[in-house]
């Protein structure tokens, strides 16, 4: 009879296939393929048929600005790796550095701006490199603009405002997610983060997430099952980053069963700022947390939660049957 131990095991064996080259049917980026780059390869999508597409990017660094426009059908992009069980083996990387200083909205800065729904993205590799400094401003990497959207194996690399979660339903499963300040943040969506692995940059002061919820909706950030610690060549100050603040009133946002280091500041969760501390009406909350970062005396407006957050409080209770979501890349 199989054990826990021996089922998650399995499964991640399952996952650790390879992806080296196209599905039947799907548009081909890189230097064998049709597409240059993978906005031309957008480009080229039915924006009206309702019949699921999927673009399938090959090994390489695509200097470009992507912006996926609302569909009628499904997309799925998939990126080159040998092993597609999580991030660590990816060869595809979108790169691009726009910033608030030369962009008009937060949402225009994004390297991968994705407007449509049912929408995966597998073993894809994102980047904004406008700078790693405070004074470089908001630069997202990707800005999740619509509902119904699965990230799966994919790394998001930024400083701050690295991931915009924005509207709906979304799902990030096995990713790397790589920021200094409020770099998992936005206003409505309701978003899912399985087993990802959330590394914090050199700074002296941080916040990993900023919830932007202005009023009692459903909107509300879960990490679930993760890990937080200093990314790779990073010296961190022990306490110098805090879980997040609220961008509002009603911010909310989860940490359960996620493993911490100690550059997790020992209250947890932060105000907003002296000025506009917006903890009114806040929910932060933890459970079943682990390590050094997971101890000591916690922020009076956040709370201990008495059990996990369901996923299908996120997702809702026929999750597995949704075209968006991979149950392969869940805890």
């Amino acid at each position: 009879m199989f054990n826990l131990g021996s089922i998650l095991a399995f499964a991640t064996l399952a996952l650790a296939t390879s992806r080296t080259s196209a599905p039947s049917g799907a548009l081909v980026v890189g230097s064998s393929g049709k597409y240059s780059t993978i906005q031309k390869a957008v480009n080229a999508l039915s924006s009206t048929s309702t019949s699921a597409q999927s673009i399938f990017i090959e090994a390489g660094t695509y200097n470009e600005q992507v912006t996926i426009s609302s569909l009628k059908g499904a997309l799925t992009i998939y990126g080159y790796t040998a092993d597609t069980s999580s991030y660590a083996g990816n060869k595809v990387t979108i790169t691009a550095a726009h910033a608030l200083a030369n962009e008009a909205t937060d949402d225009a800065t994004g390297t991968l701006r994705v407007e449509t729904k049912n929408f995966k993205m597998y073993n894809v590799n994102v980047k904004n490199t406008y700078g790693s400094a405070a004074s470089s401003g908001q630069a997202l990497a990707l800005s999740a603009n619509a509902g119904n959207q699965g990230y799966f194996g994919c790394g998001f690399y930024g400083f701050q405002d690295t991931i915009l979660a924005e509207t709906g339903a979304q799902v990030y499963g096995r990713c790397y997610i790589e920021g200094a300040t409020d770099f998992i943040f936005g206003q409505s969506a309701l978003a899912w983060f399985d087993a990802c692995d959330i590394r914090v940059l050199k700074a002296s002061l941080g916040y990993i997430t900023a919830s932007g919820r202005a009023s009692d909706t459903t909107s509300y950030y879960v990490i679930n099952n993760s890990t937080i610690a200093a990314a790779s060549g990073n010296t961190v100050p022990t306490g110098a980053f805090y879980l997040g603040r609220p961008w509002d009133n009603y911010a909310r946002v989860a940490f359960q069963m996620t493993t911490m280091s100690a550059v997790v500041n020992t209250a947890g969760w932060s105000k907003w700022s002296s000025a506009s501390p917006l903890t009114d009406h806040v929910s932060f909350g933890e459970y079943d947390n682990s390590g050094t970062g997971s101890k000591g005396t916690r922020a009076s407006f956040a709370s201990k939660l008495s059990k996990a957050v369901p996923i299908t409080e996120i997702l809702g209770s026929s999750y597995e049957s949704l075209s968006f979501v991979d149950t392969g890349y869940l805890s």
